[in-house]
């Protein structure tokens, strides 16, 4: 009976010491995770801080393409005119 008390306390040390090695291990590989992660955080906001100002510009540029489209008919309207007129 000693026997068996002792073999079980044995396995449950076991137990608790791979349990906690495994705890270790998955805590390493997390920080490295982690540390990883606060480089792409940090260069997302380098982008991000870089091409702030293409926005304001994009829709400056949309504004002057609108103003191109609305003027192609009657572009195209003259150049037809003048074609014929040839």
């Amino acid at each position: 009976m000693t026997l068996l008390v002792a073999v079980t306390v044995v396995e449950i040390v076991l137990l608790v010491v791979v349990l906690a090695s495994y705890l270790v291990v998955i805590a390493r590989r997390l920080s490295s995770i982690a540390d990883y992660f606060a480089k792409v955080t940090f260069g997302v906001r380098a982008i991000e801080s870089q091409t702030a100002a293409i926005g304001p510009a994009v829709i400056r540029a949309n504004q002057e393409l609108e103003a191109v489209v609305a003027a192609l008919p009657s572009i195209v309207e003259r150049a037809e005119r003048a074609a014929e007129g040839s």
